[in-house]
């Protein structure tokens, strides 16, 4: 680990997770993931199965961040097309890696791998693999761009895996003050001027609902750790001068 700054994007590829059909579980999983290691995910987004269309951004994420993590489209079917376009954003061809597919052949009967099976084993020339440890076909990465599938339970498996080859930087140190019922409005103006106060800090306010009630906390980041402790103290000394005065009386009508 150094103390650098290391980024991410995630591209999620798939018409499925557009139309509502297929909901996401991968982004959040990542992000949590990547920040307990030293990986800031910066940006995250979802582009159908139209190979122009993840190039384009495949091509714009890897040129801003150190790493881009792709999920999904690398199956055997007709509309898995991500290790097509990957090949085309990189500008090499893409091949049966016999890698892939010999680790394939160790778990699978030779009648049951078939062409579409084998679709699984083709990859941009370059490629290494990311093994994983559900399911027989590899995920790979090239150059900063690592592609992983779509379904969770395989893609945090080849997580795992790539993980281990990352460089990674300094971690975020997170604190969470609970502001309690205080509505937001309450103290919008003073949290402001704290984040002001402390720049080398990210201060930001998460209201929630449950068993109607509802609830905020106001959660502050940043790698310094003195830096992050002095913004907690100011925060938590706002909510107590907050709580030290009642409510304001609501406005009597005309």
């Amino acid at each position: 680990m150094s103390e650098k700054i290391v980024t991410a994007a995630v591209l999620v590829i798939g018409d499925e997770i557009l139309s509502g059909r297929t909901k996401d579980r991968n982004i959040g999983y990542i992000a949590e993931y990547l920040a307990k290691i030293g990986v800031d995910l910066r940006e995250a987004r979802i582009v159908p199965d139209i190979e122009e269309e993840i190039v384009a951004a495949l091509n714009a994420l890897r040129a801003r961040y150190d790493y881009v993590f792709t999920t999904g489209g690398i199956g055997p079917t007709h509309d898995d097309i991500t290790a097509d376009a990957v090949a085309k954003a990189f500008g090499v061809e893409i091949i049966e890696d016999p890698r892939a597919l010999a680790r394939m052949r160790s778990r699978y009967n030779s009648s049951d791998l078939n062409a579409a099976r084998r679709r699984m084993a083709r990859m941009p020339v370059g490629s290494e693999l990311v093994d994983n440890a559900v399911s027989p076909p590899p995920g790979f990465r090239i150059g900063n761009v690592i592609v992983m599938a779509g379904v969770p339970a395989v893609m945090q498996a080849m997580l795992d895996a790539a993980a281990a080859t990352l460089e990674t930087g300094a971690k975020m140190i997170v604190e969470t003050i609970d502001a309690s019922a205080i509505p937001e409005g309450r103290y919008a103006e003073a949290l402001g001027e704290i984040a002001k106060a402390y720049g080398e800090t990210v201060i930001g306010s998460y209201p929630s609902f449950a068993d109607g009630t509802f609830r905020n906390q106001i959660v502050v980041r940043g790698r310094e750790a003195a830096k992050v402790a002095e913004a907690r103290a100011a925060v938590a000394a706002m909510l107590a001068a907050i709580h030290a005065v009642p409510n304001p009386p609501a406005p009597k009508p005309d």
